[in-house]
């Protein structure tokens, strides 16, 4: 009998994320809905299918991670496939600010880039029991003029260098493109099914 891959996504609630969960599923995996809030992983999860499992992971939180992990290896015991999609474009503030504070800058690093970041050292035990993982990070094709500024585009740059510190061992990545979602007010030229 052959075993299903597992798959997590983070911010697997809504968007891209939502599609890509909904597309691995469709491909046989069994996909962990990733989201700060588990009731909206649990409402994403319904959407996804018989083959999504509801996980509460807020990537900026260090118990929430290890939670996640926890349960991950109680469950499965190995991990296929991580997609680090979680990512913030300010801070709760509106647009895109080009006065933008320290603090919003670090909160946005502290999501886009130290996210994923901790999200993926929790997980590469996991990872290391699968046969074939893969790790993937979402991040835009090529600066977008519409939203670079000094806080979302320097953090994806960031990212865009550690993803590729992390696929020199594990090979794989994802470039979704300027995909219209609520995170950029559906200004997106992509939809999030050919983005995911």
């Amino acid at each position: 009998m052959r075993v299903k891959p597992i798959a997590l996504v983070t911010a697997a609630n809504k968007g891209i994320g939502l599609q890509i969960a909904r597309d691995l599923a469709t491909h046989g995996l069994t996909v962990l809905v990733g989201s700060r809030k588990l009731e909206h992983a649990e409402t994403a999860a319904k959407s996804v299918g018989a083959d999504a499992r509801a996980l509460q992971l807020d990537v900026t939180n260090q118990a929430s991670i290890a939670a996640a992990a926890k349960r991950i290896h109680n469950e499965f015991g190995r991990l296929d496939v991580l997609v680090n999609n979680a990512g913030i474009s300010d801070a709760g503030k509106q647009g895109i600010s080009h006065a933008a504070s320290l603090d919003e800058q670090r909160a946005v690093f502290e999501t886009n880039v130290f996210g994923v970041v901790a999200v993926t050292q929790a997980m590469l035990r996991l990872l290391g029991e699968a046969p074939a993982a893969r790790i993937a990070s979402v991040a835009p094709s090529s600066p977008q003029r519409a939203l670079f500024g000094p806080v979302y585009s320097p953090s994806k740059t960031a990212l865009d260098a550690t993803t590729l510190a992390f696929a020199i061992e594990f090979d794989d990545t994802a470039c979704p493109g300027f995909t219209s979602t609520n995170f950029n007010k559906f200004e997106g030229t992509r939809t999030a099914e050919r983005a995911a």
